[in-house]
């Protein structure tokens, strides 16, 4: 996405066509959000749009509590006082949609007492997954809400990004990890010669301790089977000898038996030959127990009766199972630590020649991360200069017209503070009013300031993939006119690259959005109501009315008529004034 630089400003992003193109169309995007008991909501199903999406509706009508489950969803607090009151617990769910159709449902509920659960695709989460799903896909500007900008650490990404700086980022980083990773292996080799010496002795006993067992993979279980056969060479003898015997060598031995059946059979075949498959069997059945036989009286013969090799088997179990208790818990384990600590030995007994070379890969590699750095420091102060009016001037179309901007960029960093990032602080510092010194955001933003310091970046900076959906609860808190329409457009235009959900009470944001929501309360049987509904063209000019002038009047209808059609893009068709919907009053909209 291409954004206008002081130098050039280039074509209006807002006065692209409506719409997103095909190669902008979102890769996550909220479609669904249901709400059950949920402070004074009993139940709600909202399905929201690509591009802009707003919400009005009558102060208390719970538009900030939809703005409050979707912070629920990625990751914020929930206690049971949000529980609607008689219910057991308040569910969250949404469905987070890509450009392909495929869906990704997350549920949260929280109980009026006890623990609250999670579930992403109906499998039970965590909390830190949940977060970092939120950040991948959801970003609430609001004016309670905690935000991203008010951490300086996210400036620096900012300015990188106005810059199209991310593949100077990415060689920095790239040589931050490798100068650390240089520096730790020459830490380590410049360990004290006393306690190398000691950590060389330890690790030698280790090593010697190993190697005097000197175990093989599996060894183990071969030995406890040669310990159990041993143990029991007696009664194995016994056993064997008996079979055989009953087999083949008494006189009423199994054979022996056998031997009149079969002549039995012989008879009965002859006499009759239905029978001569049966007297077949013997074919089959004699070899084999005569094989049998012969195998019991071998095994019995030489069965090993020996208690010395039952000692030695004793003992060489005891050697290997006790390192397999001091070095991991299986053989395996014990193998693998016999590699570690030999890699570690030689790594410490490498002598002065491998440390002369670390500290040479070290240096080298400290000099190219610096200079790195340094070439993006410079980029970075000189972009920042060009941040400063572009960012003002956005904000003068937000209706901050004596906002003045600061971006810091502090290029002197001590080594010990040298980043990934480079070494380089930058932080936006901010003067909404005139006379007043610039401070850091997080002092002097109010909460509509904050939010449209925000809409300004996302206007001229973009740091996420398309498709994420940013919330903008109340941003046009303090303005009005021509600002709120300024705002209207910026908001449309974030529309066609990102989902964008916003609350708002002045009629000129709201007739630039793509989808309009209205939220309203009632009062049955003693119980507040919350309701959303998606508002037809007739419905959305007399929800404008009434945020114009209160009024339901054919005047106030035929000015919002007016005002929607001039914002809405010309390939909509034009729409007559429509009468009062029926029923419909300034006191019952939401």
């Amino acid at each position: 996405m291409a954004f206008p630089s002081p130098d050039r400003p280039g074509p209006d992003p807002i006065r692209r066509a409506s719409g997103p193109r095909k190669d902008e169309r979102p890769l996550v995007m909220i479609r669904f959000l249901s709400i059950r008991d949920l402070a004074i909501v009993d139940a709600l199903d909202i399905e929201f749009d690509l591009g802009f999406n707003v919400l009005t509706g009558e102060t208390g009508a719970g538009k900030s509590i939809i703005i409050g489950a979707l912070g629920l969803l990625v990751g914020e607090r929930g206690t049971g006082d949000l529980v609607r009151t008689g219910a057991a617990r308040a569910v969250v769910q949404a469905t987070f949609e890509d450009s392909e159709g495929a869906e990704t449902i997350v549920r949260r509920e929280i109980p009026a007492r006890g623990r609250g659960r999670i579930f992403i695709d109906d499998a039970l989460s965590t909390a830190a997954a949940l977060r970092g799903l939120g950040r991948r896909c959801v970003d609430i500007h609001g004016q309670h809400e905690h935000q991203a900008l008010l951490d300086p650490r996210s400036h620096i990404g900012l300015l990188d990004a106005f810059g199209g700086f991310e593949s100077d980022a990415a060689e920095v980083a790239t040589g931050y990890a490798r100068w650390r990773d240089a520096q730790a292996q020459l830490e380590a080799a410049r360990v004290g010669a006393d306690e190398r010496a000691a950590r060389v002795e330890f690790l030698e006993f280790q090593l010697g301790e190993i190697d005097r067992v000197d175990p093989r993979r599996g060894e183990d279980e071969v030995l406890r089977d040669e310990r159990r056969r041993l143990a029991n060479a007696d009664r194995l003898a016994t056993l064997a000898a008996g079979a055989y015997a009953t087999l083949y060598e008494r006189d009423d031995s199994v054979i022996s038996t056998l031997g009149g059946v079969w002549r039995q059979l012989d008879e009965l075949a002859a006499l009759d030959s239905a029978l001569t498959e049966q007297a077949a069997v013997r074919e089959a059945v004699a070899p084999l127990l005569e094989d049998l036989a012969h195998g019991l009286r071998s095994y019995a013969a030489g069965v090993d009766v020996s208690p010395d090799r039952l000692a030695e088997v004793e003992a060489r179990l005891a050697d290997v199972e006790r390192l397999v208790r001091k070095y991991g818990g299986t053989l395996d384990a014990v193998l693998e630590s016999r590699r570690t600590i030999a890699a570690e030995l030689e790594s410490l007994t490498g002598g002065d020649a491998r440390r002369m070379t670390l500290e040479d890969e070290a240096v080298a590699a400290r000099a190219a991360y610096l200079a790195a750095a340094r070439t993006l420091s410079a980029k970075r102060v000189d972009k920042a200069r060009q941040l400063v009016p572009a960012l003002e001037a956005e904000l003068r179309h937000l209706a901050m017209p004596d906002g003045r901007i600061d971006v810091g960029v502090d290029t002197g960093l001590a080594e010990a503070r040298w980043s990934p990032r480079g070494t380089d602080r930058v932080e936006l510092f901010l003067s909404a009013n005139p006379g007043e010194d610039a401070r850091p955001l997080a002092r002097v933003a109010s909460g509509g300031e904050l939010s449209r310091v925000m809409l300004a970046l996302r206007t001229l900076v973009t740091t996420d993939a398309a498709g994420k959906t940013l919330v903008f609860d109340e941003i046009d808190a303090g303005i009005g006119g021509r600002a709120a329409d300024r705002v209207g457009e910026r908001l449309r235009a974030l529309g066609r690259r990102y989902q964008v959900l916003c609350v708002t009470h002045a009629p000129q944001l709201a007739a630039y959005a793509t989808a309009h929501f209205g939220v309203s309360k009632r009062v049955d049987d003693g119980r507040t109501r919350t309701a959303v509904e998606r508002l037809t063209r007739v419905e959305r000019v007399a929800e404008l009315a009434r945020l114009m002038t209160g009024s339901d009047s054919s005047a106030a209808l035929a000015s919002a008529a007016e005002l929607l059609a001039s914002r809405q893009p010309a390939t909509e068709t034009a729409m007559a004034v429509p009468a009062r919907p029926k029923g419909v009053t300034s006191n019952t909209r939401g």
